[in-house]
């Protein structure tokens, strides 16, 4: 079971205002599917960058649904369109034509940067992988895939299969043979100490190390622009150009997963891939999770030779749903015409200088790092430097009480904080969120001394 979520199995659970549902929830739901804070809270409705809990409590959402709630809680053009396409027809399936889905395949295909681009629509982001994994090694006929360490992929015996993060890898068996390449953590391991020019090169070095061990051809490279549940760390622009240099060579494909990086999230590029575009677009690019604003839509975008390649009669039952497909639209439209990129640009950079100023001095802040708004403040053990999970827990509950919610990720010992709002936040709730995490921090710090 993973450690980036904490359990509510303490006493506060057993007696607080939610204990009759959480009991029900244990009771009923698988005991790995864990729940934030020792007192859990049922979140019951939303508006803008703010949420309620059951008690009525309002909490600034700084975590939006793991990154999923992209521009706002309850925006009136998504929630227009869902119930206007609701009052028409909920479902059909990908055996009927479906206008709002080519509508929307027809945006991401143009947004992609894929030549002659196809898109193929799923229900979530680990499903998204899982077919792109299906595309790679059916297009190169190889099972052996190149992944980052410390990376996340989904929850699939596919993508299990290949995420570098033991803290979300219940199992070893896989029916693919991963190999994993150093490159996704800039601060750590044994290149850290490198300038960015020289880590790019010892990174490639490594990979062309790793291409020595595969037992002939290499179906593809999935690589996440910048890690999601391993604590937001990113590798210097243009890595991945440099690495895609040597795949070409080997015919091997580069799948990016966009899955927590698309959309504008970022600030500087719409997907995350474009921080690395010296050597062209990638082969395959996967979506998910902000596209849908809180709906259930994931999926794929291919070269139509790659996407073309299977030979086999498929389908999608919900994958491609005209309800959800309306939803996606209308937030796709939102995003783009209220320029959000350039909003999380904007905020997120004052955002970030905010918290790192808040953070200057503490000794149990090891880093503070991210683009746009996708900020990770790693903690750490004051005296040792090692990663501290206890530490991020703290936190992560002294910021609820004050009202803020955030996330925690960072790799197999979960010590960071995710920090990721919907697009659409403002200046002045950028500085009351870092007002209220400043004092979490410090909240959390007092406490540890005192014990």
């Amino acid at each position: 079971m993973s450690d980036d979520v904490t359990h509510g199995t303490g006493a506060d659970a057993a007696t607080g205002p939610h204990a009759a549902l959480y009991a029900r929830h244990r009771a009923v739901l698988p005991d790995w599917l864990a729940v934030y804070y020792q007192r859990p809270i049922e979140i019951t409705h939303g508006e803008g960058r703010h949420v309620w809990d059951a008690e009525g409590n309002r909490y600034l959402d700084f975590f939006g649904g793991i990154l999923t709630t992209m521009t706002a809680h309850a925006l009136p053009e998504v929630t227009k369109a869902i119930s206007e396409q609701a009052g028409r027809i909920l479902h059909t399936s990908t055996l009927y034509l479906d206008r709002p889905m080519v509508d929307l395949a027809e945006r991401i295909a143009a947004l992609s940067g894929i030549p002659d681009a196809r898109v193929f629509f799923t229900t979530s982001g680990t499903e998204a992988n899982d077919a792109a994994l299906l595309l790679a090694t059916t297009y190169r006929r190889s099972n052996q895939i190149l992944a980052m360490r410390n990376s996340y992929h989904g929850r699939s015996f596919s993508t299990v299969g290949i995420t570098g993060n033991r803290g979300w890898s219940p199992t070893s068996l896989s029916p693919l043979q991963t190999l994993y390449v150093h490159g996704a953590v800039r601060t750590k391991g044994p290149f850290a100490g490198l300038s960015d020019g020289e880590f790019i090169k010892a990174c490639v070095a490594d990979l062309e190390d790793v291409l020595g061990q595969a037992h002939g051809n290499v179906a593809a490279l999935i690589a996440e622009p910048v890690q999601g549940v391993g604590g937001f760390t990113s590798p210097p622009d243009g890595l991945f150009a440099a690495f895609r240099e040597v795949l070409a060579r080997h015919g091997i494909l580069w799948i990016t997963d966009e899955v927590q990086t698309g959309w504008g999230r970022t600030g500087d590029h719409f997907w995350g891939w474009q921080a690395h575009d010296g050597s062209g677009p990638p082969d395959i690019l996967t979506f998910a999770k902000g596209i849908g604003n809180g709906m259930s839509i994931g999926g794929v975008v291919a070269s139509a030779p790659v996407m073309n390649c299977l030979d086999a009669n498929s389908i999608s039952t919900f994958g491609g749903s005209p309800i959800t497909m309306a939803a996606g639209l209308a937030n796709l439209n939102h995003l783009v015409e209220h320029d959000l990129q350039g909003n999380a640009r904007r905020v997120g950079g004052l955002l970030i200088e905010r918290l790192r100023a808040a953070c200057a001095g503490l000794d149990t802040v090891r880093e503070v790092r991210g683009r746009g708004l996708m900020i990770g403040v790693e903690m750490v053990e004051p005296v040792t430097g090692r990663p501290s999970p206890e530490g991020a827990a703290a936190v992560l509950e002294a910021a609820r009480e004050g009202g803020l919610l955030i996330g925690k990720g960072g790799g197999h010992n979960s010590s960071v904080l995710r920090i990721a709002p919907p697009l659409s936040l403002t200046v002045a709730e950028a500085e009351d969120g870092a007002a209220i995490l400043e004092a979490a921090l410090r909240t959390a710090r007092s406490g540890r001394s005192a014990s």
